[in-house]
């Protein structure tokens, strides 16, 4: 199930931090939605459990069908659609109350249109739940992400399709950020190497491969050096209003 770093396992101990990290919107969301939720992106279901609890009806979509069907079998309940986004194939028009895509917007080609079809699919008065990494935050290039944005940059292609969007950061505490900077000197000790710059000349799909092999690599490297990676639970992140300092963006667009 897990073949890249970029799926982050809840079950691998170097994977921890970013496991916790990405749980804490799911957490922060079922406290939001309710009624008829879609999540486009649901990867392997890290937030299913609570979201299916909060939601009358759960839909979620994800381009890998082994994983659709292993979680169409867990939650019978549900409705799980495979399928590779943009558009919303099949979906209706005004049909969701709440649509959750938690980290998924950095891999679509073509933004734009999932923004388009978000609010397509959107009941009148639903609510967008997006989140993404702050370009700023980011320690090298991420060769799985077509790109990634600032939280100004993201939220003027937001409002081409919905008139209000809020714009809030995730951030970690101090134990968060001690990680955080430790990762950032062993990356730094990586990419010395790069003197030509590749990362950022070559194609993205020549990069993946030695990026997670690396990653991997660095990932095990800092849960060895004092076991703080293995420490970090999702109540170390939190909102802020200071989404341009922080390391992820909690966007909330209403139709």
């Amino acid at each position: 199930m897990y073949k890249t770093t970029e799926i982050t396992s809840a079950e691998i101990a170097s994977d921890n931090p970013v496991h916790q990290r990405l749980l804490f919107p799911y957490v922060e969301a079922a406290r939001i939605v309710s009624g008829r939720v879609l999540e486009i992106g649901c990867g392997w279901g890290r937030g299913l459990e609570l979201l299916t609890k909060a939601a009358d009806h759960y839909t979620g979509i994800d381009k890998n069908e082994a994983l659709i069907q292993s979680l169409g079998r867990e939650y019978p309940q549900s409705t799980f659609i495979q399928a590779s986004i943009p558009p919303l194939s099949g979906l209706a028009d005004d049909s969701f109350d709440y649509i959750v895509t938690f980290q998924v917007i950095e891999h679509i080609q073509n933004d734009d249109l999932f923004l388009k079809e978000a609010y397509r699919v959107l009941k009148p008065g639903g609510t967008l739940l997006l989140t993404t990494v702050n370009r700023l935050f980011s320690l090298t290039r991420n060769p799985w992400h077509v790109r990634e944005y600032t939280a100004q940059e993201l939220k003027n292609l937001m409002l081409r399709y919905f008139p209000t969007v809020e714009t809030r950061g995730i951030h970690g505490n101090g134990k968060v950020m001690e990680y955080y900077e430790q990762n950032k000197k062993s990356v730094q000790k990586i990419t010395r190497f790069d003197v030509l710059n590749l990362q950022y000349r070559l194609p993205r799909w020549m990069l993946q491969m030695p990026y997670d092999l690396l990653n991997r690599m660095n990932r095990n490297k800092l849960l060895e050096q004092d076991g703080l990676a293995a420490q970090i639970q999702y109540t170390d992140y939190l909102l802020t209003d200071r989404p341009a300092e922080s390391l992820d963006f909690f966007y909330l667009a209403k139709k």
